[in-house]
């Protein structure tokens, strides 16, 4: 019987998170089938990696069969250079979707059992050996923004975000936030089913606004209600363990309903999602 693959193969594509997925499907009883031709469709790979390609390629599958037969299902593997989130998974009856951080990729065999523990079969106390793992590997993560990275400009056609951020740190801060604020780029116009209006970088203190904002027709005290959010992040911290973190916590959603327009944000924002999503 020929086993079947799924490939998503895009090594590390242009973004906030790289990527590149294999499936295994099965193993033979002599080992790993042969695998079919690669997609050889693929992008540069960040500088902070110094392997090949190729090399890079052949690591990621020789960890998704690993994990693979550990768990003895389908893993759908996507190999990130993120610079928080190290482990992230979605459990499916039939298929694991598994997002590591390339530390892993030379993990020895103890890590790996670990990973297929927390990520496959929910065994949180296998948590305690990722985290040890992931403080020992911290020179690979990626500390600083690329030069590729967008430069941050806070002055748009209709809203000056640096005027929003000052006014909103005087008036909720007591001007105690430290970030640098700006737009972000517009991203391909496509069609979406989410958008992410704001982000706020912990390790280079950036807050970046989504360009669909910076429109006549979009409310001035909304935009600063997005502006607020984000510099709460630096307030309230994501919390959680091995990358299952809980962006909001409730400290962070507290703080959050004190926004005078709370309400009328949340309204406006429902009321106009589907125009949001069209950029």
């Amino acid at each position: 019987m020929t086993p079947e693959f799924f490939h998503q193969m895009s090594l590390f594509p242009r973004g906030s998170s790289a990527e590149r997925a294999v499936v295994p499907a099965q193993r033979t009883p002599e080992g790993p089938a042969p695998l079919p031709p690669r997609n050889r469709v693929v992008e540069e790979a960040p500088r902070v990696l110094t392997s090949t390609r190729e090399e890079l390629w052949t690591r990621a599958e020789s960890l998704a069969w690993r994990l693979s037969a550990n768990l003895g299902m389908p893993v759908r593997l996507a190999v990130t250079d993120n610079r928080s989130t190290m482990v992230s998974f979605r459990r499916g009856s039939q298929v694991l979707q598994l997002r590591l951080h390339h530390m892993f990729l030379d993990a020895p065999e103890s890590v790996v059992r670990a990973v297929a523990d927390y990520a496959g079969r929910g065994h949180r106390a296998a948590g305690n050996l990722l985290d040890e793992y992931i403080r020992g590997q911290q020179p690979l993560i990626r500390q600083l923004r690329r030069e590729s990275d967008a430069e941050l400009n806070p002055l748009g056609r209709c809203f000056d975000l640096r005027a929003l951020y000052n006014g909103v740190n005087e008036a909720y801060f007591q001007n105690g936030i430290q970030a640098r604020i700006g737009w972000g780029r517009m991203p391909p116009r496509r069609r979406r089913k989410s958008i992410r209006l704001g982000v706020y970088d912990h390790q280079t203190r950036e807050i970046r606004i989504h360009p669909a904002l910076d429109k006549p027709e979009v409310p001035a005290f909304f935009v600063e209600f997005i502006v607020f959010h984000e510099m709460l992040h630096q307030l309230f911290p994501s919390s959680g363990r091995t990358g299952r973190r809980v962006h909001h916590p409730r400290a962070f959603r507290e703080r959050e309903r004190t926004y005078p327009h709370y309400g009328a944000a949340l309204r406006w924002e429902r009321e106009n999602l589907g125009t949001l999503l069209r950029g």
